[in-house]
């Protein structure tokens, strides 16, 4: 995670009293993803944030694999998912396996009559089309087009969106989102050959506590499970913060592409890292510049990783018929590469506008019927044109 962040008002030590004009103590709560013994913050409540008073019947919603073929080629026309005026009903799970959820969302209303908590993974929304603000118990963070907006588990949250067009794709994991450990030096920091810096994060700005009692719907995601949970307390009621535990906002656009005088490999475009796959970010860049560099990518195996690409905008010189929202998966075991045409055309340009993110797990990802209703079935063939 991100550096040490302190907002508000909160003790001189941490664990001691810390008193409210009227005398009483102020609630400390600690909170992390990985119990003790990893990052952690600590937030200081108007009110104990532990009061149930009631609960409402939950639902499930289990992604359930359709098929078990995993080695052909796929592509997936995203913007197909349908606008849906709430937010948890628009996430439509594509992809999953033990470690990950990818789901692509087209959510219409925004999150203003309920708050959500993800108790069972870290979530990481990048917001293809959009713009809003992310409400939380730590502050605001305002989103735009091309933000990952990083939110680890158990973060109470609402979204705000600005408008009824909005295209999120929703990476669900069961370990931390992380910076790659290539880039941090031995303390944490972010080193000069990073393809960004702290500079580049948006962290939350704290309100003031929302001091309102009543009843207050949390809908907690675990174990495939929606549990709506009605609290006493409003949520945000916090009075300051501290730590090393927070959501926080990284733009795509903020990514400095690492280029050399001959085709880079994908880990360079690696943004963050989780125990079991990583995240990448295709941004517009130069193209090799030795004078018989071929700029397009060599055809590969993938024996270790099944490879998402979801593309965001631009033209992807490597690949044909490429349109906005679309997703491709090449899975392990079988090689891929550039479409017919498309090594020959890249030699000579200087430039490409490609914008994508990628998705490298190390375990096989399973296909939903969600995915097959969008799915272009005769992708696999595109290699013999």
């Amino acid at each position: 995670m991100p550096y040490y962040i302190r907002r508000g008002n909160i003790p001189h030590k941490r664990h001691t009293q810390f008193r409210k004009e009227d005398g009483s103590l102020y609630s400390e709560q600690l909170f992390s993803t990985e119990g003790f013994n990893a990052e952690s913050s600590l937030l200081y409540h108007l009110h104990p944030p532990t009061i149930i008073t009631g609960s409402l019947p939950g639902v499930w919603v289990k992604p359930e694999a359709v098929e078990p073929e995993l080695l052909r080629p796929r592509s997936f026309r995203g913007f197909l998912v349908l606008p849906c005026g709430d937010y948890l009903d628009s996430r439509n799970v594509v992809l999953f396996n033990n470690d990950c959820r990818i789901s692509l969302a087209a959510p219409m209303d925004s999150v203003k009559d309920y708050f959500v908590k993800n108790a069972g993974a870290d979530e990481c929304i990048f917001v293809h089309e959009g713009s809003g603000t992310l409400h939380t118990m730590y502050g605001n963070i305002a989103f735009a087009p091309g933000d990952y907006l990083i939110i680890p588990r158990g973060t109470i949250y609402q979204l705000s969106f600005q408008q009824p067009r909005n295209r999120l794709l929703i990476i669900e994991s069961t370990t931390p989102f992380r910076f790659p450990q290539k880039y941090l030096s031995n303390s944490g920091q972010l080193l000069e050959h990073a393809p960004f810096c702290e500079r580049d994060l948006r962290v939350p700005e704290l309100q003031a506590p929302m001091n309102m009692e009543g009843g207050f719907e949390i809908k907690v995601l675990k174990e495939d499970y929606i549990h709506p949970l009605i609290y006493r307390h409003h949520p945000f009621d916090v009075e300051g913060w501290d730590g090393c535990c927070y959501p926080f906002a990284l733009s795509i656009h903020e990514f400095e592409p690492i280029t050399g005088r001959v085709h880079q490999p994908p880990p360079v475009h690696q943004t963050f890292a989780t125990g079991h796959f990583v995240v990448c970010s295709f941004v517009p860049r130069l193209y090799d510049y030795h004078p018989q560099a071929v700029p397009a990518p060599y055809n590969h195996s993938n024996i270790d990783s099944d490879e998402l690409l979801y593309y965001v905008d631009g033209d992807f010189m490597s690949r044909k018929y490429v349109t906005r929202g679309m997703m491709s998966l090449h899975p392990a075991g079988i090689p891929h590469g550039p479409h017919p045409g498309t090594v020959e055309k890249s030699i000579g340009q200087q430039s490409t506008r490609e914008l994508a993110v990628m998705i490298d797990t190390f375990r096989p990802l399973r296909l939903t019927a969600g995915a097959l209703r969008i799915e272009d079935k005769d992708y696999y063939k595109s290699w013999n044109q």
